[in-house]
């Protein structure tokens, strides 16, 4: 099957709606710590859902990884590793600054370093800037990270204009300081999704080979990159459930004398980690589609995430009380979030 450029574009912009949409779900989820739903909806982010969807779909997937090249399989699970921590921190992000600002500061550098790294290592972004469908598409690239500029820049100015009960209103643990310094960590390792799906690039080729469907032929690596996510984040919520003494809240009825809807939090929390591993379902089939400069792929998620997140942080009044000027920002930002989605489109639409 050809590639199909604009198709990408769709299907990373679904990916994104599903990425800036799965922390939804967690803010009804009442009694429990944030160890405690982080890593219940962690479970089926990075087990249950990526194995069930492959074996759906792509029914050898175990035949595919025992096939697999060892190395591919290793680094594929390191970069994991190491984008679990950048995914772990995000969540903390969250947490602390809200959808929208969040968003904006971990993913502004998550589009920068899992953008233009990996093609500058291997020499491969010089090649595309001699090329005027290189060249467009990078211009894309340029536009995405302006406009996530323009949406830090908003985030900025919120954080100037409303008071500290202001903040707590929509973001109960508001703390910028505490905020920036995860979502810094989380923008740098999380980029380490794109070098493991860089790294994976031979199992999708065994899973070919294998008969699977172009469109889905990545779903074997996630499970891989996925494993090594699990591993980082369980860690980190065991040592804070020790730490915090919440351990057995799993099966407690009742925390701090409120009753504890264990069922209701269970199915929030299962449906939050599937929402959350449909964006990479759907990166995965968009990368497949992005031709020559693939690499393009990260920058269009980042971008389709922000957009919604945005969307979302005015759905759920988290910018109630700024101002015009902020709220001009917020346009802005999403207008070149959206215009880099097309022009990237275009660039690699030249170049297939």
């Amino acid at each position: 099957m050809s590639p199909n450029p604009f198709l990408g574009v769709l299907l990373h912009a679904i990916g994104g709606l599903a990425a800036a949409s799965f922390y939804i779900p967690y803010k009804r989820v009442k009694g429990w710590a944030w160890e405690n739903y982080w890593i219940v909806g962690g479970v089926f982010s990075w087990l249950v859902a990526p194995i069930v969807f492959a074996l759906i779909i792509v029914p050898s997937t175990f035949e595919v990884l025992f096939d697999a090249p060892r190395s591919a399989i290793l680094w594929t699970w390191v970069f994991g590793v190491l984008w679990g921590v950048g995914g772990l921190t995000f969540g903390l992000s969250m947490r602390y600054l809200g959808i929208a600002l969040g968003y904006a500061i971990a993913l502004g550098l998550c589009a920068a370093f899992g953008t233009l790294i990996p093609p500058l290592v291997s020499g491969e972004l010089v090649e595309t800037a001699r090329e005027t469908s290189g060249q467009i598409m990078l211009a894309g690239v340029g536009l995405c990270l302006a406009g996530i500029a323009l949406s830090g820049k908003a985030g900025m100015s919120k954080e100037r204009e409303l008071s500290a009960a202001e903040k707590r209103a929509t973001v109960s643990e508001f703390s910028f300081i505490k905020g920036l310094a995860v979502a810094i960590v989380s923008g740098i390792l999380s980029a380490c999704m794109a070098y493991a799906m860089q790294a994976g690039e031979p199992i999708g080729k065994v899973a070919l080979d294998h008969g699977a469907p172009t469109l889905f032929q990545n779903l074997p690596v996630l499970i891989v990159a996925f494993f090594g996510g699990l591993l980082t984040n369980a860690v980190w919520c065991f040592i804070l459930m020790v730490r915090n003494r919440t351990l057995g809240d799993f099966a407690a009825s009742q925390i701090d004398g409120e009753r504890v809807p264990k069922l209701g939090n269970y199915l929030l929390c299962a449906v939050a980690g599937v929402t959350w591993y449909l964006q990479f379902f759907f990166y995965s089939m968009g990368t497949t589609q992005m031709g020559e400069y693939d690499f393009s792929s990260w920058t269009l998620h980042m971008a389709s995430i922000i957009i919604f997140s945005t969307l979302w942080g005015l759905a759920l009044r988290e910018w109630r009380g700024t101002s015009r000027r902020t709220h001009v920002w917020i346009t802005l930002g999403l207008f070149l979030l959206i215009l880099s989605t097309v022009v990237i489109g275009y660039g690699n639409q030249l170049a297939n």
